[in-house]
């Protein structure tokens, strides 16, 4: 049996929206400290739905791939849907990571959430996802 699946593979090698967001409505930046990656998300956000994400990366391969997967997951939804999207979710639509990768999928989780509560902190709102 293959280490990553197809899904991870195709997500490292051919990762979606990768890149910055000027002047972004919201900015999350999470990191790893054990092994060093660095994800961080960028939104725009117009009538409380994610119109545009963007990431970068700075990791492995699947810190790549799960990046990739989360912004694909949560573009077009609105903000209380983005905040459902759990690690488990995006280790699912990758078709699985190896129990030593599942952080990776957490970063994710964490950095949609740190952007979606910067977005709230930019705009005076209260964040109330639950």
């Amino acid at each position: 049996m293959a280490l990553y699946s197809e899904k991870v593979m195709d997500h490292f090698r051919n990762p979606r929206n990768v890149g910055s967001i000027e002047n972004a409505d919201g900015i999350g930046e999470v990191g790893n400290a054990k092994c060093g990656d660095i994800m961080k998300i960028y939104l725009k956000i117009d009538d409380e739905k994610i119109s545009d994400v963007k990431f970068e990366t700075f990791g492995c391969g699947s810190a790549i791939a799960s990046s990739s997967m989360a912004t694909e997951m949560i573009k077009g939804k609105n903000l209380s849907e983005v905040m459902k999207i759990t690690n488990k979710a995006v280790t699912e639509a990758l078709d699985g990571l190896p129990a030593h990768k599942l952080h990776c999928s957490v970063l994710a989780e964490e950095a949609i959430q740190a952007a979606v509560k910067d977005y709230c902190k930019k705009n005076n709102r209260e964040f109330n996802f639950v």
